[in-house]
């Protein structure tokens, strides 16, 4: 229970989408598909931080056991065929 309320505005904005008129700029739209130049300023690359950074950086919140974490088979035996 409760969806009726939530249902209702839905429906409402979907009618609203549906049947309002908007205008359509035609000639941002030929721009954008076309790859032409935008408004928009382009998005700079990302910066990737060097790996030996990223671990100096959080290597104080590593404790010693969990260096050897991925090493340790203690606890589990593994079956040979």
């Amino acid at each position: 229970m409760g969806r009726g309320r939530q249902k209702a505005k839905h429906t409402k904005v979907a009618r609203e989408l549906k049947y309002s008129v908007h205008e359509t700029n035609y000639d941002a739209l030929a721009r954008e598909l076309s790859g032409g130049s935008s408004s928009y300023p382009a998005t700079p690359p990302a910066t990737e931080e060097p790996a030996d950074d990223i671990l100096s950086k959080w290597s104080e919140y590593l404790d010693d056991d969990d260096a050897d974490e991925d090493d340790d088979t203690s606890g589990y035996e593994q079956k040979r065929a």
